[in-house]
């Protein structure tokens, strides 16, 4: 799993209705909640700043149990008064048995439901999967290659204008097409131990990928916070933490 997905939002209590009425559907209730931020485990939206600018572009989907689940879902964000985007069905480009439905949050992203038969210890309403749109995907693959030792990551596909990133039951998605680049996302992966995290920041300096905070621990998270963040091409602040836990 991702260890967090992180945007800025425009606005914070919006967006919080948003996702509270339609991840609940799915099971999944805040784990943190105060003026700057809302948390849902994996899935984190905060307040923007100077640094830290509206995230735009992005899609997401979170796990959902069933089919059913993916209709309530979509159907509880209509009845909200939120933009279809794409009616709840099966979606076999993806794989013969993907169900996705989808809507538009409060900035346009676009948030989905998926529910496939595969079996892992995912909790439901987690993180599935991202689509970040991007200007050059061989460039994102150098740099997702380039830590995928550290962020428990390997290539899923490779197309000229696609390239999938899979992790241990997540996955991602570096697209290139005639739609908005994605922008401002901060991407979290777990590690095991604080060397995984130094390791990781290193070889992204070493690349000449931009450093974005050294390793150390950020005890304003939690004691024993410990994480590195470096800029992907696209200026994505990507980060491999320890929680020490």
């Amino acid at each position: 799993m991702f260890d967090h997905v992180a945007i800025a939002v425009a606005d914070l209590a919006a967006s919080e209705r948003f996702y509270r009425t339609v991840l609940s559907v799915l099971g999944a209730v805040p784990s943190h909640a105060d003026a700057e931020l809302v948390e849902w485990d994996d899935w984190d939206i905060g307040t923007t700043d100077r640094e830290h600018p509206v995230t735009r572009g992005l899609h997401v989907g979170f796990r959902a149990p069933s089919r059913a689940a993916v209709d309530a879902f979509w159907q509880a964000g209509i009845d909200a008064g939120y933009h279809d985007d794409g009616t709840p069905g099966p979606r076999t480009i993806y794989g013969p048995d993907y169900y996705g439905g989808f809507l538009l949050d409060p900035d346009g992203h676009s948030a989905e439901a998926v529910h496939t038969e595969r079996e892992d210890p995912v909790p439901d309403g987690r993180v599935d999967h991202l689509w970040i749109r991007v200007r050059d995907p061989a460039a994102s693959k150098s740099f997702y290659t380039t830590i995928a030792p550290y962020a428990g990551l390997r290539i899923g596909v490779e197309e000229p204008d696609h390239v999938q990133m899979v992790g241990e039951n997540f996955s991602f998605s570096l697209i290139h097409d005639a739609r908005p680049l994605t922008e401002h996302v901060h991407l979290a992966f777990p590690a095991q131990d604080d060397a995984t995290v130094r390791a990781f920041h290193a070889a992204a300096l070493a690349a000449g990928y931009e450093d974005h905070g050294g390793p150390g621990e950020r005890a304003v998270y939690h004691p024993g916070y410990y994480g590195a963040f470096v800029l992907d091409p696209d200026g994505h602040n990507v980060e491999v933490v320890n929680h020490n836990r």
